[in-house]
């Protein structure tokens, strides 16, 4: 395991970009209200896929360059971007550097494995590119500090992928219930997302032997050298380098967004864990069931659970705030408020929306703050980052003063 060690510096970074961040930052088009915002992609697996239907959903952006370190992937994406965004034809690249150079990307999409976002969204920023970086947006506590120094020096519009801050029916039970003070104070939250299939990715067949076009020591980049590993690559939130801890940087950090966004906190006082690899044992280090406890100051306890043994799709997955006037249940499906006097139940349906990108591009022409900052990536990732601390060195982890930002 190697969630406790941060990764190196981002000198490489500056080293690379700072010299022309000036230039970059200046040379930067001014958007017309109805100039297409010409995006490059770099990871062309299956999130910067969806990422890219939801960018066409959206409107107002078009494709023009593409970054995989596998050419068959970034082909592929390639096809679909002539098919849905019809007279482009994206530029591909191998190294994701050569893509941050290009003159005619104007935003980029960070869609690559955990332990590469932060340091992506740092060199686009300082290539003068507006930056959709994916959750988490760290892999390592210290990473953060990077990212919003970047945000702050550069201007640049950093809009990270925790898309329920844009989603209709979750902007519309904050103001109806936590801005109007209806629930009242909220002491405890209980959040937990069960049954996710990503986490029991297989390995396609034939893939023993690296495929032609893949550059495994790419993928791996800072990470410590090691022999192809399908497994790691297929299946990567099985694996603390290629992941924030497995589910909880990949599902705790939505839900704890959410909480940090609806009652105005940030940091963590502690945390503690449990759990392990109770039935997958195929080679991967991060748990297949798993449960954290966050206490934070005002008086409010922060529950997750994950599990891949019970996988039921029904009611698997909830962020429930007990309020001292009523609960609240709200995830994708809608939600559901019950007062704590009786009546009627308040409910709403919901459902995955394009509005999250829709606020990036507006923001790329605005240059207005954007639903998601980085500020509030970094301690949506820290949240997670304490609880696999506490996983980890099985103990009580305090809050450590410097992953302030």
């Amino acid at each position: 395991m190697v969630a406790d060690i941060d990764m190196p510096t981002s000198d490489f970074s500056r080293r690379t970009f700072l010299a022309a961040t000036s230039t970059a930052a200046s040379a930067a088009r001014v958007h017309g209200a109805n100039e297409k915002i010409r995006l490059g992609l770099i990871g062309c697996g299956g999130r910067g896929r969806h990422l890219l239907r939801m960018a066409k959903a959206a409107g107002g952006a078009e494709p023009v360059a593409l970054c995989d370190a596998w050419s068959q992937r970034s082909d592929e994406v390639a096809a679909a971007v002539q098919k849905d965004f019809p007279g482009t034809a994206p530029r591909q690249f191998a190294d994701y550097r050569k893509l941050l150079e290009s003159k005619e990307v104007d935003a980029v999409i960070v869609a690559s494995t955990d332990h590469w976002h932060s340091r992506m969204a740092v060199d686009a920023m300082r290539a003068g590119k507006d930056v959709f970086v994916e959750k988490p947006m760290t892999s390592m506590p210290m990473q953060g500090h990077d990212v919003v120094r970047a945000q702050r020096e550069t201007g640049r519009v950093v809009q990270v992928g925790v898309q329920q801050r844009s989603i209709s029916h979750f902007i519309e039970a904050k103001q109806r219930f936590f801005d109007s003070g209806v629930i009242g104070p909220v002491h405890l939250v209980r959040t937990w997302w069960n049954a996710n299939g990503g986490y029991l990715t297989k390995v396609p067949a034939g893939m023993e032997t690296k495929p032609e076009g893949l550059d495994w020591n790419a993928v791996l980049g800072w990470l410590p050298k090691r022999p192809w590993n399908p497994q790691m690559y297929f299946n990567r939130f099985a694996y603390w380098e290629f992941s924030t801890g497995g589910q909880t940087g990949g599902l705790f950090v939505h839900m704890v967004d959410v909480v940090h966004w609806y009652l105005g906190l940030t940091r963590p006082l502690s945390a503690v864990a449990l759990g392990g690899i109770y039935q997958y044992d195929d080679g991967r280090d991060t748990a297949d069931n798993i449960n954290f406890i966050l206490d934070y100051p005002k008086k409010v306890n922060v529950t997750f659970e994950a599990t891949i043994t019970d996988m039921i799709p029904q009611e698997s997955a909830d962020i429930v705030f007990f309020g001292e006037k009523g609960r609240l249940s709200i995830f994708r499906y809608g939600y559901r408020f019950l007062p704590a006097g009786g009546g009627e139940p308040i409910t709403a349906k919901g459902g995955l929306e394009p509005a999250h990108m829709g606020n990036f591009l507006d923001c790329v022409r605005s240059r207005q703050r954007p639903n998601a900052t980085a500020l509030d990536g970094h301690y949506g990732a820290m949240a997670c980052h304490i609880g696999n601390l506490a996983y980890q060195k099985r103990q009580r982890v305090l809050w450590d003063s410097k992953w302030d930002v």
